[in-house]
Parts: structure tokens; C-alpha cells; sequence
């Protein structure tokens, strides 16, 4: 049918974001770096944290750079955090009790330490900063689709995953096992969501598991807790484990590393990324506290009506305190002219390093609970506080 002047095009459009339980390898990783930074904060604030995780069969390398007035037993940690997840049979993932824990850390270079310590500015005569501790670029968005302010179909796959995890835990389903992926697409008409089109739950199980009655434990004590029923209707699609098995999971199933979930961890690729991985990274790494702050930035955009969509864009140059570039976008839904918000993020918001650190108060050991279900949405962590501004 040919278009006439003045007909409405209903557009509707699917997008897909994905979460993982914390037994799965990558986030395992993620876990073992974040405990070993929190470790090391709650000791020494001023530590110097770049840890990098590597899980495979049987075996956790740690390797990466710290400078710290802090002792920390890191084998303990690992396996106290191993254990926390819930791995404790090598046959089938790995044993927190007999894993291999192989060790290889250093100190932060002295050339990176030298742009960290005084900032350019500092070495100018100009103010006594911190600098930028490498390059890069980072993104933080907000939109109100729902309460936290975040996309609704990364809010719904990181609920689906910390259910999945609830229920194993409480042992309400008794035969699951800790790895696990959910993937939620919905339905957008007209940039709303209306639906949702297509749930994908994988989870690790133990033997001789009906997978009839798993689908249907999962679907009773998952889907139908945290997926509000009008958005569910006769054509959504359920795919529950559908390879038909999945008892080998974690470290035995797949390697894991740390920083290689960053899309579950921000906006399940709603929003860009910059390409920085967060866990193991003490708040002197901008990958990960400018992050943070462009969250609260975007939030708080939204939250105080200037737009209902908002990605903020902070970009520096390493030993460099202030960032060479900030970059707002409300994609048409702004009430006062963006040049107006940009003007208000530099009254407001102190951007350098130090000034974001104080500001958020980052140097003390909140990474853990930051790790596991998106570090963005949570009420509880100082860069998700509303403020007037």
C-alpha cells in the first residue's frame, strides 16, 4: 500500500541484551579480581590495584600489578571467593579446595606511576592533581524505562540471573549448579517496550535431571517471579537449556578471564562502551571510575527531567588530570538545549580522577557487590544517588 501524507507507521523493532550468574567462568574471574581489590582497599585505600583473573581447568592464575603497604593472602582470598560462588567438585567445574592457584603479580610500572602521581597540571605548577591513569574513552546512559533508570532488557536479564542464582542458592530448585546465561529480547514499538518476545535461560545442572521438569522449575520459579505478566503473552518464546544438557560448567566447561563480560556489565549493549573492563581496577583507573561517574551524570539527567534518554561521553589522556572531551547526546528527548546541560555538568561535577574519587568516595572496598548482575541499577552504590542539580 502506498504511503499517504499524514498516515503513522507503527515501528516496531526486537533488541536482545544478555546476563550470566556469577558461576559463569568470565564472572568467576571478575569475582576473584574484585575480591583480591576489596582485600587490598580495606587495608590500604591508597593501593594500586590491576588484577587480571584466568580460570581454566583445575587451575586459577592470578597475574597483573600491585603497589600496595598492604599483605594480603591472595590464595585465601580466591578460594574463599570460589567457594562463595559455589564450586566445590572438580568433576564437574572446579574444587575451591583443590584447585591449582598459580600467583604471578608485580609492582605498577614506574612510567605509568609517574603520569599518575602528578598529573601534567601538576608538573606545570598549575594544581596539585591526580593523573589520568592510561587513555581512554567511556560512556555512561540513562533512560526511563524503568524505576533504576536503566534499558528494560538488561534490567530483566540480570533479574532473571540473580533469580537463577537466588533459587539454587535457597536450594529451592536443589539440582542446579552455579553457571548459567539468560537472554531476554523485547518488543519496541515506537521506541517503547511493550513485550517481551524471546526468553533464553541456560543452566548447569547435576545428573540424571528430567529436562521437562527443569523447564518447568525454571519457568515457574524464574521466569514467572521476575517478568512482570503483562509483558509475557501467547507468543513469547521460552528456550530453556535447549542444547538439552549442560552438567560441565565454570572452569572445566570453558576458560574464564576477567573483563570479558564488559557489555552484561553496563547496558547489554543498549548504550557504547568505550571498551575498559571494570573488576580488578582501583578507582585511579579511569576505565573504571569515569564509568561510574558518566552513570551518575546520565542518571541524574534523567532523573531530574533535562531528558529521557541520556549517554555521556568522558574521554582523557593518561597523566592528564582533566578529560579532553565530554560529549552529552539525549537523542531528541532533551526539555532544555543540551549546550544548557553540558554547561551544567561543568558547574556541578568535578571530572578529574581525584575529584571523581572524592566525590564517590571509591577508595575503600565496594567492588565485590559491584561484580555480579551489572554494575549499574543497583540503589545501594554512591553512583546511582539522584541528586538535584
Amino acid at each position: 500500500m502506498p504511503l499517504k501524507r499524514g498516515m503513522i507507521i507503527n515501528m516496531k523493532k526486537l533488541f536482545t541484551s544478555e546476563s550470566v550468574t556469577e558461576g559463569h567462568p568470565d564472572k568467576l574471574c571478575d569475582y576473584i579480581s574484585d575480591s583480591i581489590l576489596d582485600s587490598y582497599l580495606a587495608i590500604d585505600p591508597y593501593s594500586r590495584v590491576a588484577c587480571e583473573t584466568v580460570a581454566g581447568k583445575g587451575e586459577i592464575y592470578i597475574t597483573g600489578e600491585i603497589t600496595s603497604n598492604a599483605e594480603v593472602d591472595i590464595e585465601q582470598v580466591v578460594r574463599n571467593a570460589i567457594k562463595e560462588v559455589g564450586y566445590c567438585d572438580s568433576k564437574t567445574d572446579i574444587d575451591y579446595k583443590t584447585c591449582n592457584i598459580i600467583i604471578k603479580l608485580s609492582k605498577q610500572s614506574s612510567d605509568i606511576a609517574l603520569g599518575v602521581d602528578k598529573s601534567l597540571e601538576t608538573k606545570q605548577g598549575n594544581e596539585e592533581l591526580l593523573g589520568a591513569g592510561d587513555q581512554g574513552l567511556m560512556f555512561g546512559f540513562a533512560c526511563n524505562e524503568t524505576n533504576e533508570l536503566m534499558p528494560l532488557p538488561i534490567s530483566l536479564a540480570h533479574k532473571l540471573a540473580k533469580q537463577l542464582t537466588f533459587v539454587r542458592k535457597q536450594k529451592i530448585i536443589s539440582y542446579l549448579r552455579p553457571d548459567g546465561k539468560v537472554q531476554v529480547t523485547i518488543e519496541y514499538n515506537d521506541g517503547k517496550p511493550v513485550r517481551v518476545d524471546t526468553i533464553v535461560i541456560s543452566t548447569q545442572h547435576k545428573e540424571n535431571v528430567d529436562l521437562n521438569i527443569l523447564k518447568q522449575d525454571i519457568k515457574k520459579e524464574v521466569i514467572n517471579k521476575i517478568v512482570p505478566q503483562e509483558l509475557l503473552d501467547e507468543n513469547t518464546k521460552y528456550f530453556i537449556n535447549p542444547t538439552g544438557r549442560f552438567i560441565i560448567g565454570g572452569p572445566l566447561g570453558d576458560s574464564g578471564l576477567t573483563g570479558r563480560k564488559i557489555i552484561v556489565d553496563t547496558y547489554g549493549g543498549y548504550s557504547r562502551h568505550g571498551g575498559g573492563a571494570f573488576s580488578g581496577k582501583d578507582p585511579t583507573k579511569v576505565d573504571r571510575s569515569a564509568s561510574y561517574m558518566a552513570r551518575h551524570i546520565a542518571k541524574n539527567i534523567v532523573a531530574n527531567g533535562y531528558a529521557k534518554k541520556c549517554e555521556i561521553q568522558i574521554a582523557y589522556s593518561i597523566g592528564v588530570a582533566k578529560p579532553v572531551s565530554i560529549y552529552v547526546n539525549t537523542y531528541g528527548t532533551n526539555t532544555i538545549p543540551e549546550e544548557e546541560i553540558v554547561e551544567k555538568i561543568d558547574k556541578t561535577f568535578d571530572l578529574t580522577p581525584r575529584g571523581i574519587i572524592n566525590y564517590l568516595d571509591l577508595q575503600r572496598p565496594i567492588y565485590r557487590q559491584t561484580t555480579n548482575y551489572g554494575h549499574f541499577g543497583k540503589k545501594d552504590l554512591p553512583w546511582e544517588k539522584i541528586i538535584n542539580f
